[in-house]
């Protein structure tokens, strides 16, 4: 019995590791992403990555005469289309350029993130 709940302990405790090496990574890529924009002005928080195989986030938020003003912009890329919701709205087509800005956006990210959290530095590799 005692074996028993002790799996099911080290099971879960692997799952929790996992989910918290997850929003980790998930994380430091999207301060990476954040920065392909140009400047983050100064009082604004911005995220933009890769939640999965379709999905893109661009996310923002500041302060404005005192209050807490944000934006979220999720993009679903489809096989024949991407759509765009903001702000919890309904989806909508993404326009030609908007399409090709978001595809140039996506593969500065990807090559970022990959040269800057999982290739090894080769002067530090090798030291």
């Amino acid at each position: 019995m005692f074996s028993k709940l002790l799996q099911g302990f080290q099971v879960k405790s692997a799952q929790t590791r996992n989910q918290q090496l997850y929003r980790d990574l998930l994380k430091r890529e999207s301060a990476i992403g954040a920065e392909l924009f140009g400047e983050i002005p100064e009082g604004h928080r911005r995220e933009f990555f890769c939640l999965d195989e379709h999905t893109w986030i661009w996310f923002e938020a500041w302060y404005e005469q005192g209050k807490e003003r944000t934006m979220t912009v999720r993009y679903e890329v489809r096989q024949d289309s991407i759509l765009k919701a903001q702000d919890g709205q309904h989806y909508q087509l993404v326009g030609e350029q908007e399409g090709k800005n978001l595809l140039e956006a996506a593969r500065l990210y990807s090559k970022r993130v990959i040269m800057d959290m999982y290739l090894p530095d080769p002067i530090t590799a090798t030291a």
